[in-house]
C-alpha cells in the first residue's frame, strides 16, 4: 500500500464563510487553566481544617463578599447581559469597567468568554454546543457523564471558539480589546488585591495570607462552580414555564449566589432581555444593577421584557 502526500487547501476567499473554531490552545494556556481550577478546589478542601485551626476574621468576609460581588456581577451584568447579548448600552467608562471586573472572575479574556458563549446559543443542546449536558444522550450513566463535561470538561478541549466569527463587534473595539490583552494583569489583580488589603488592616502577613486564602482563592472556587453550573444543573434540573428550542431550566436555590443568572429558561426563551427573573418572587441582582446604571445615565436602551411578549413566550 502506498501512502501518497495530501495537498493542503488553498486559503479561502475573504468573504468565504468563517469556520467555528480558530486554532488550539497554547500549553500554557491549558497549564494555567488546570492550575486555576485545581489550586482553588484544593483550597475549598482545605477549607473546613482552617476554619476551624485559625478561623475567619471579619475583614476576610467582607474581602469575600466584596470580590465576589464585584467580580460575579462583571460576569453577569458585563460578559454575559452587555458583551453578549447586548441587553443594553452602556457608556465607556461602565463598559470598560465591567469588563475589567469581569475579567476578575478569572474565568477567561472577555473576548474569548463572549465567542464560546455566543456559540452556547447558536447550538444550544445541539450538536456544536461547547458545553451542553445532553451531548451523551439521555439515559442515566449518559446524562452524568454529560453533567460532569458540561460543569469542568469542556473547558480542557483544545480547540479555540473563532472569535472573527462569533464576536467581531468585539475584536473591532479598542476599548475591549485592550481589556482583553491585559487579562494576565486583571487576573494578578484579583488574586492579590485581597492579600494587599487584608495585610494592610491587620498590620501582619498572617493576615495578608488569610484573605488571600478566603477572598482570593475560596472566593474564586465558589464563584467558578456557581457559573459552571449555569451551564450543567440549569439545562437539566428545574422548571421550565417559557417556550425555549433548548431544555434550560429554572433552578432557584442558586439565584442569589449567581445574581439571577439561574433564571435560565426565560434567559434561553428570551436571550437579549436584561432581565431573567420576571416572575413573581424571582430575585434577579443583575437585572437590579442594570437599573440603578440606567437611573445614573450610565446604561441606556435596555431591553426589558414587555408583558405582551412573556405571554407569547409562556409554555
Amino acid at each position: 500500500m502506498t501512502i501518497t502526500q495530501e495537498r493542503l487547501p488553498a486559503d479561502p476567499p475573504a468573504n468565504a464563510p468563517k469556520t467555528t473554531f480558530e486554532g488550539t490552545k497554547r500549553p500554557g494556556e491549558q497549564l494555567m487553566l488546570y492550575s486555576f481550577v485545581i489550586v482553588p478546589f484544593l483550597a475549598f478542601l482545605a477549607a473546613v481544617p482552617v476554619l476551624w485551626g485559625w478561623g475567619l476574621g471579619w475583614t476576610d468576609v467582607i474581602l469575600f463578599v466584596a470580590f465576589y460581588i464585584v467580580s460575579g456581577l462583571g460576569i453577569t451584568v458585563g460578559y454575559h447581559r452587555l458583551f453578549t447579548h447586548k441587553s443594553f448600552r452602556a457608556n465607556r467608562p461602565l463598559r470598560i469597567g465591567l469588563a475589567i471586573a469581569g475579567s476578575m472572575a478569572i474565568e477567561g479574556p472577555v473576548i474569548r468568554w463572549v465567542a464560546d458563549h455566543r456559540r452556547h446559543h447558536a447550538f444550544s443542546d445541539r450538536e456544536g454546543d461547547p458545553h451542553s449536558p445532553w451531548r451523551y444522550g439521555e439515559t442515566t450513566g449518559a446524562l452524568m457523564k454529560g453533567l460532569a463535561y458540561a460543569h469542568l470538561g469542556w473547558m480542557f478541549d483544545e480547540m479555540h471558539t473563532n472569535r472573527e466569527k462569533y464576536t467581531p463587534d468585539l475584536m473591532r473595539d479598542k476599548d475591549i480589546r485592550f481589556v482583553d490583552k491585559l487579562f494576565p494583569v486583571w487576573l494578578l489583580v484579583s488574586m492579590l488585591a485581597p492579600a494587599l488589603i487584608g495585610g494592610l488592616v491587620a498590620g501582619s502577613w498572617a493576615g495578608a495570607l488569610s484573605a488571600f486564602f478566603w477572598a482570593s482563592l475560596v472566593r474564586v472556587f465558589l464563584l467558578h462552580h456557581v457559573t459552571w453550573s449555569i451551564n450543567s444543573i440549569c439545562h437539566t434540573i428545574g422548571e421550565r414555564p417559557f417556550q425555549a428550542r433548548d431544555k434550560s431550566a429554572n433552578f432557584w436555590p442558586l439565584a442569589i449566589l449567581s445574581f439571577g443568572e439561574s433564571w435560565h429558561n426565560m434567559h434561553h426563551a428570551d436571550p437579549t432581555a436584561a432581565r431573567h427573573g420576571v416572575l413573581r418572587g424571582q430575585l434577579d441582582s443583575s437585572a437590579r444593577m442594570i437599573w440603578l446604571f440606567e437611573k445614573f445615565g450610565w446604561a441606556t436602551d435596555v431591553r426589558w421584557p414587555k408583558p405582551e411578549r412573556l405571554e407569547k413566550l409562556r409554555a
